[in-house]
């Protein structure tokens, strides 16, 4: 197992910094839970790890429950010309360094799109898959990606601009700006990679390739990943299942933080029944 960074206690996770991998240095946060099969948490373009804590928390004393930065967000080592692939294998690398042969696997938004990733590349190591305001190809996505690397030299500016479309409205003031704080923290070039990474995705044939148990989530009022993608990508999928988070823009997790659980529980109660 790689080598710690500095653990600090938080509330009831354990934040560890980074952790040496085969793939670099991963920005990582657990919970502390040793026993079960682990759920790994991946992030948005716009946010990291610090996005899952109300998961993180839920999860504590249930099952290990982990959150990575991609390469060159929050406290992991940049990786030039990163691909969502490379994100992919950044996370397998963060598995392997804690002892963790397979996981479930939630991602929201471009994490999702990770998470698609991660099973084309290794779908035996992939338990199920949450993906949670997210797609399998974008519409407007090269639109979105050009605006997005054109507001980028100022992500401050871009977070005070986005944050009110992302979130359903009204927002409290404090969760607010604790989005806009994340995204304006995030290296520039990192952000340029990750928006390349999601919007111009098209893995319509690895979703297809999809076969392990899979649970669809979106906010009833996103609209930067409307239902209807998330619609479409449940049923382009054997067998998947699709949960509407009513009240919720496109961050649900932490819009809508006590629905998103509950759904991930019940889910993960048909993929794993209790003995």
């Amino acid at each position: 197992m790689g080598a710690l960074a500095k653990p600090l206690l938080h509330g009831k996770l354990r934040f560890m910094g980074a952790i040496d991998t085969s793939a670099g240095r991963i920005g990582m946060a657990d919970n502390g839970t040793r026993d079960g099969l682990p759920i790994l948490f991946l992030h948005g373009v716009g946010s990291t790890k610090s996005v899952w804590q109300p998961q993180l928390d839920h999860f504590s004393g249930v099952r290990p429950a982990v959150a990575i930065d991609y390469p060159g967000y929050g406290d992991s080592a940049p990786r030039h010309d990163a691909t969502r692939d490379d994100y992919a294998r950044a996370a397998f690398a963060a598995l392997d360094a804690l002892g963790h042969d397979e996981a479930h696997i939630c991602g929201l938004s471009l994490g999702g799109v990770v998470a698609i990733a991660m099973h084309a590349l290794a779908p035996e190591r992939c338990r199920s898959l949450i993906l949670a305001d997210t797609f399998a190809v974008h519409p407007d996505g090269r639109g979105i990606y050009d605006r997005s690397v054109a507001a980028s030299t100022d992500l401050r500016a871009l977070a005070e601009a986005r944050v009110d479309i992302l979130m359903a409205q009204p927002v409290e003031p404090s969760l607010r700006a604790e989005v806009v704080d994340s995204m304006a923290a995030i290296d520039p070039a990192a952000y340029c990679l990750g928006a390349r990474a999601v919007w111009l995705a098209d893995q319509r044939d690895r979703v297809s390739e999809i076969r392990v148990p899979t649970l669809v989530l979106c906010g009833a009022a996103d609209v930067v990943t409307p239902p209807a993608l998330s619609e479409e990508l449940a049923g382009a999928i054997a067998a998947a299942r699709l949960v509407i988070v009513d009240g919720a823009g496109h961050l649900s997790n932490i819009e809508k933080p006590a629905e998103f659980n509950a759904a991930v529980d019940r889910f993960l109660l048909e993929v794993e029944p209790k003995k």
